[in-house]
Order: C-alpha cells, then structure tokens, then sequence
C-alpha cells in the first residue's frame, strides 16, 4: 500500500506560491508581500517563510533582493518545480517507508536475540532439574567414627555438604532416614551431592577417633 506523506510546512508553502504563479495569481516581476505578512497569511514563523522562499529561489521561481523582497522570476520554473514536487515527495514517501522498515527489522532482530538467549536459559535449566543428582556410596567400616551415631548429632550435611537419601543394611534399605536414625557396621551411605561432598563424606566416615 502505498504511504501518504505530509509535507513539512515549508515545503507545502513553497508549492503552493509556484501554484499561484501557475495560475496568474502572482505574475512575473511583481513583488511578494514580505515574510511577516505572508507568516500570518499562513499562520506560520516568519523563518517557515523564509525557508519557502530560499527554496522557490534556489528553483529560479523568484530573486530575492536584498532590502526589497521577493520579486517572481518565472512561471515555467514555477511549473517545473511542481512537477518534481510530487517525485520528491515520492522519494521522501520510501525514504520514510524504509527508516520504519530498519526500525521493524532492529526491533525484530532484538526480540529474536532476547527469545534465542531465554530459549537457551530454558533448555539448561529443564536439562539440570530432569537430570537426576549424581549419588554416591559410603560404606561404614566396623572401625568407623560414625559407628552408633546418629545423623542428626553427627551433622552430616554441614560437615560434609552432602545429603543422606539412604540407607543400605543388608539387603535392606533404608529411605529418607531421619535425623534420629543411627549407622552401624557394614552400613552402606547413599549420598547426593557434588564429587567434593562425596569425598568429604568418605573422609569423614574414615577419620581416626
């Protein structure tokens, strides 16, 4: 679809003056009024004429004279700045056009780059909460410090960083022990936790009395 431009105010006024000259209204050699006057004929600043008019001389419709205003130059000038008005304009159409198409595409690109980095987050987070903590076996020695202690006094996690998931006596084993829950000979630690804590733990159930 093709986009409607509006014009700054000066390029509108400099069009319409080459349309007066067109027509008659304003005929060669005659004198404009001057900027303040014509500033209130169209309800602008005396500098919005003043551009106006610098543009309708540098297009040889009118002279300005210093001193003196205005004077119209030429209708075919005139007539030939309104034909390229509208080619000009076109221009400023697709100009404008393409600075919103580069705005869509930066913004675009953002929201991609901001969707890939949350995408990545996501897949690293879902990947380490379904991925199960790597656990690790302790046996309890019979020579063992930890031996007719409970889990609770001995303060496992703190002194080791690792945490009991089970117990294995026997061929029996022992889910979610409590704090109160007392380790004896041949007793087996199931532990989660990071290497680290694995080999605290294993220092830990080892360490001379």
């Amino acid at each position: 679809m093709r986009e409607t431009v509006i014009p700054a105010q000066y390029l509108q006024i400099a069009r319409d003056i080459a349309a007066r000259v067109v027509r008659g209204d304003l005929v060669e050699g005659s004198r404009l009024y001057g900027r303040s006057v014509m500033a209130s004929e169209y309800g602008v600043s005396p500098e919005t004429i003043r551009r106006a008019l610098r543009l309708l001389a540098d297009m040889k419709v009118i002279e300005v004279k210093p001193q003196s205003g205005a004077v119209i130059l030429s209708a075919d000038s005139a007539r030939r700045y309104i034909e390229n008005f509208g080619e000009s304009a076109d221009s400023r159409a697709l100009l404008k056009q393409l600075r919103s198409i580069m705005e869509e595409q930066e913004a675009l690109n953002r929201r991609l780059s901001q969707t890939v980095t949350a995408l990545v987050k996501s897949r690293e987070t879902f990947s380490h909460a379904a991925e199960p903590l790597p656990n690790y076996e302790v046996p309890i020695s019979t020579d063992s410090p930890l031996i007719g202690k409970s889990i609770g006094k001995l303060q496992f996690w703190q002194s080791t960083g690792g945490t009991i998931i089970a117990i294995r006596r026997g061929r029996t084993v022992i889910l979610s022990p409590g704090p109160y829950a007392e380790l004896f000979p041949g007793d087996v630690i199931i532990l989660v936790g990071t290497p680290a804590a694995a080999e605290a733990a294993r220092k830990f159930a080892t360490a001379k009395k």
